[in-house]
């Protein structure tokens, strides 16, 4: 069960950077934090939490195909037994 929870470190950096995108995106929603003179808050928001969900995705794949092969082992075994 521990081998669930540990994901490679590429993963991990993976999911701290989508994390700080969508905390970046609520910090220009709630006016905490200006952005800059070229563009606008609510698209650089918006995109900031589209590519914060995006970088979180590999992170909670590798947990569900993960979880699925420990819950259902024989689905996930590929051997060619004659009986």
């Amino acid at each position: 069960m521990r081998d669930l929870a540990t994901l490679p470190k590429p993963v991990l950096l993976l999911e701290v950077l989508g994390v700080l995108a969508v905390i970046g995106a609520l910090l220009l929603t709630n006016d905490w934090v200006s952005a800059p003179d070229f563009i606008a808050k609510k698209p650089l928001a918006t995109l900031l939490f589209f590519l914060g969900i995006a970088l979180m995705l590999p992170a909670a794949w590798m947990m569900m195909w993960r979880t699925a092969k420990a819950m259902a082992p024989q689905l996930f075994n590929h051997s060619n037994k004659k009986k």
